[in-house]
């Protein structure tokens, strides 16, 4: 194999993550309305749960998304 081609192999690899926080994010979010809906008085204390596990896991998307970015331009 060539260089240019792993390269490309780490890149699609390192894009895993980002389809794992993708599923994880429509997890948190569809949790956060149920838990809403079923017990609406307690919405304030679920949304900073919600909004916390959100940007904890938006951060790792961030994170990829920058080590994707130095392997492409970089290396």
């Amino acid at each position: 194999m060539s260089d240019q081609a792993v390269k490309y192999l780490a890149i699609a690899l390192a894009m895993l993550p980002l389809a794992a926080v993708a599923l994880a994010l429509g997890r948190i979010f569809s949790e956060w309305i149920s838990s809403v809906a079923r017990n609406p008085g307690a919405a304030d204390a679920v949304q900073q749960t919600g909004l916390l596990g959100f940007a904890l896991t938006e951060a790792i998307a961030l994170f990829a998304l920058i080590l994707i970015l130095l392997m492409m331009f970089v290396l």
